[in-house]
């Protein structure tokens, strides 16, 4: 997911993604564990995703409160 895109989510929408590629993960390192797993460069893909939404998510309460000071 390109940074471009995370900023044009809603909040809703950027906690919502955040837990599903949570869940993308655990189900990647699931998959991983079992053997079934074909592309291993996808967990790291998915780490910095995370990543990248948090570090929106984190922007914009840090914008929220310089607002409102």
């Amino acid at each position: 997911m390109k940074p471009v895109e995370i900023r044009g989510l809603e909040d809703a929408e950027l906690i919502q993604k955040i837990k599903d590629t949570r869940t993308e993960l655990f189900n990647l390192r699931f998959q991983l564990a079992t053997g079934q797993l074909d592309n291993t460069a996808r967990i790291n893909a998915v780490k910095k995703d995370i990543a990248r939404l948090h570090t929106e998510f984190r922007s914009r309460e840090l914008n929220a409160e310089r607002e409102a000071s």
